[in-house]
C-alpha cells in the first residue's frame, strides 16, 4: 500500500483529501503544520502533499528542503497562490507537481495516481549507457562510474526521455507535456531551467539547444 503524507493547515480540506485518497486504497496521514511534521521527515513515504503557506514558522518550501536533504521522494505542492515564481521556486527545489487552489479532490487523486505510476510502476527494466553514464530506467538511478548522481524526479524524467530518444528533437512544449503532463499550465521556462540543472549535474551529456525550438540529445 502506498503511503502519503499531507501537510495542510486547512483541516477540512485535509480531511476531504484523506477520504478521497483512502477510497483509492492509499494509506494517508495528515499534519496541520510544519512543526508537527518535522519529526517525521525520515519516515518511509511514497508521496508528500505540501501546502506552501502554512500557519507557524515552517512553510512548504522549508519542508521540501528538509526532505531533499534526505531523499528524492515525490512531492506535490498545494497552493492558493497561482504565481509563476512560486511554481518556478517549487520546481527548482525539487517538487514534482504544483496544484493551485481551489481544486477538485478527484484531480488531486488523479495527479497522485499518475505520479505513483510513473515513479514506482515502471515495468521494463533497462540499463542505458551514454557518455559513460549508466542509467537504470527501472530503478530510476543514474551513475557516473560507481558514483550515484543525485537527480530529482523531474530531472530523471528528462534524462530518460532524452536517452531513449537519441538525436530526436523535442520542442519545449513537447517536453513540458511529457514531463509535467497535459494539464500542467506553466511557462516553458521551466523546461529551460530543468535542462540547465541536468547539464550541470551531468556535464558530459551533449544536450543541444535548438534555438527557437527546443532540445535534443546527441
Amino acid at each position: 500500500m502506498y503511503k502519503i503524507y499531507i501537510v495542510e493547515d486547512e483541516m477540512d480540506l485535509a480531511r476531504v483529501l484523506k477520504t478521497y485518497l483512502e477510497k483509492d486504497g492509499y494509506q494517508v496521514t495528515t499534519f496541520e503544520n510544519g512543526e508537527a511534521v518535522m519529526p517525521h521527515i525520515d519516515d518511509q513515504v511514497h508521496i508528500w502533499l505540501l501546502d506552501i503557506m502554512l500557519t507557524g514558522e515552517i512553510n512548504g518550501f522549508d519542508i521540501i528542503k528538509k526532505i531533499r536533504e534526505k531523499n528524492q521522494t515525490p512531492v506535490i505542492f498545494l497552493s492558493a497562490r497561482n504565481q509563476e515564481i512560486d511554481r518556478i521556486m517549487g520546481l527548482e527545489m525539487g517538487s514534482d507537481d504544483y496544484i493551485t487552489k481551489p481544486f477538485s479532490p478527484r484531480e488531486v487523486v488523479l495527479r497522485v495516481s499518475k505520479l505513483i505510476q510513473r515513479v514506482y510502476n515502471t515495468v521494463d527494466a533497462e540499463i542505458i549507457t551514454h557518455s559513460n553514464y549508466s542509467i537504470n530506467t527501472l530503478k530510476r538511478l543514474a551513475y557516473d562510474q560507481d558514483q550515484m548522481i543525485d537527480l530529482t524526479s523531474k530531472e530523471m524524467d528528462l534524462l530518460i526521455t532524452l536517452v531513449q530518444n537519441i538525436n530526436q528533437a523535442f520542442t519545449r512544449e513537447q517536453l513540458l507535456n511529457l514531463i509535467w503532463g497535459d494539464n500542467y499550465f506553466c511557462s516553458d521556462r521551466v523546461v529551460d531551467d530543468l535542462v540547465k540543472r541536468l547539464r550541470k549535474k551531468m556535464a558530459r551529456l551533449e544536450i543541444e539547444t535548438i534555438y527557437g525550438y527546443g532540445y535534443r540529445l546527441k
